[in-house]
């Protein structure tokens, strides 16, 4: 079976978040199943690019309203990644280094998708599915389905993939002239709350559409960011499929970004060495409990609370912890976060930015990793955090909520709480201190933790049965 997966990012080729990894991995493991599984994206001029062969494999050129564009679509010559990897480069529009954030990005991102379906369409291609990631691919099932241009790739069943619905990419019509012939009665597919949207079109369009955990799929309903109605209406297209994560990236026993590799049955000496490793760098004790926070430092994330939240917990058990940050985002949560740390020089550290490195070293030193989250579609962090023997707590919250059990429950082995508050935060902290204290019961609970199976194999397999729902020939 011949699947075109279409995202912004994919790791390593270019990342800002949890959609990279997935589309990193999952073709990968459906390939490893059978499948034949590929990546389209647009070109960023990054490290990756830089330092991996790639080849022209098509050039043409498209229109976007008026103003013409040539586009060539670039393939990495070696499959190193487990899948075809091909490029949409436009110069002067898709050829830049960042992902998001230019002024042009609706400009940016409807190209790229044109792009795309004229290569399939003019080399004649025919994939058995195309497989859409989030707003920045969510035109596609409209167009292939109501554009005279694409009628040879009109029955093409496409997947839409929610990773987070809380973006949705719309725009004005008046920049309708930036898709090619349409069929003009059914632009009412494109449109919610009086614009084009790109997610609400793509949630109405497609075959089937997936969240990236079955709680998630129902919060779209309450919390969508105005598409409530619309997940409530087409909630039979829906599928909750839990992300999976890459074990040979993520695996403390060939890890060589981590101090010191370890096993289930080694933890306890590997998960001290490298805590120690990570509490040498930025000068805390490792003779306390460490615990964590990853992650962009929004308001979707709960990072408005880290500050205050962890300013009581010191007050509250001075000396007996540390905490430390890695992250960015908004700069006033930054600011606080990096006042914390000036106040409890020897309790707390903020690194702000990102460190690829760093956080598998986190992953690997901490006791604890603290998510509380306001949306969290599924969350990786957690699954990551779990493969590593570092006990994740949470909100009960999307994915959060589906693949954390607290240790207080039958089979449980992390830390939940129902608010985004600071007070919720402060009792999930104390209660950790407690559990650290329990050395026998925390032992346990690690290797319980490390032997979990969230990985790319299991998630793969139900994304293909979704495929085979759709009575397609594999």
């Amino acid at each position: 079976m011949r699947i075109f997966h279409l995202s912004a990012e994919c790791y390593p080729v270019a990342k800002v978040g949890g959609l990279a990894d997935v589309v990193g991995a999952l073709p990968k493991y459906q390939n490893l199943l059978g499948m034949q599984a590929a990546v389209v994206m647009p070109y960023y001029n990054r490290k990756f690019v830089q330092e991996n062969e790639f080849e022209t494999v098509f050039q043409s050129s498209t229109l976007l309203g008026i103003r013409r564009l040539y586009f060539e679509i670039l393939k990495e010559k070696t499959d190193k990644l487990g899948f075809e990897l091909y490029l949409v480069k436009i110069p002067g529009l898709i050829d830049r280094e960042n992902i998001y954030s230019y002024p042009d990005e609706t400009e940016q991102f409807i190209a790229f998708q044109i792009a795309f379906l004229d290569w399939i369409s003019y080399s004649q291609q025919k994939p058995d599915l195309i497989h859409c990631h989030d707003h920045h691919s969510g035109l596609v099932p409209f167009l292939l389905y109501h554009s005279k241009l694409y009628t040879r790739l009109a029955d093409t069943p496409t997947i839409f993939t929610i990773h987070n619905g809380q973006y949705h990419g719309a725009f004005g019509w008046d920049k309708l002239s930036y898709l090619p012939e349409i069929d003009l009665t059914k632009t009412g597919l494109l449109d919610w709350a009086g614009g084009i949207n790109p997610l609400a079109c793509a949630v109405k369009c497609c075959w089937r559409y997936t969240t990236v955990s079955p709680t998630y799929l129902e919060e779209l309903t309450i919390n969508s960011n105005g598409l409530e109605y619309l997940f409530y209406l087409e909630k039979a297209k829906g599928v909750g499929i839990i992300n999976g994560i890459d074990t040979d990236i993520w695996d403390p026993k060939t890890d060589l970004m981590i101090a010191e590799k370890f096993s289930i049955k080694m933890q306890a000496k590997g998960k001290q060495a490298n805590k120690e490793a990570l509490c040498s760098r930025f000068n805390l004790s490792p003779d306390v409990p460490l615990v964590s926070f990853i992650g962009r430092l929004v308001i979707e994330k709960g990072a408005d609370l880290l500050a205050t939240a962890m300013e009581q917990s010191f007050n509250e058990h001075p000396g007996k912890f540390n905490f430390l940050v890695l992250g960015a985002g908004d700069k006033e949560m930054e600011s606080e976060l990096l006042q914390l740390k000036d106040f409890y020089p020897d309790q707390c550290t903020a690194f702000i930015g990102y460190d690829e490195a760093l956080a598998h070293q986190v992953y690997a030193g901490s006791d604890f990793l603290l998510m509380p989250s306001r949306v969290e579609p599924c969350g990786l962090n957690q699954l990551y955090s779990l493969r590593y023997g570092t006990l994740p707590m949470v909100r009960s919250t999307g994915g959060l909520k589906d693949t954390v059990i607290d240790f207080g429950d039958e089979g449980g082995y992390g830390i939940r709480y129902n608010n985004a508050s600071v007070e919720d935060i402060c009792i999930a902290v104390s209660r950790a201190l407690v559990l650290y204290d329990n050395t026998k019961h925390l032992q346990a609970l690690r290797k319980l933790m490390m032997s979990l199976d969230f990985s790319w194999d299991r998630s793969a397999k139900e994304y293909i049965n979704l495929y085979e729902s759709l009575n397609l020939t594999i």
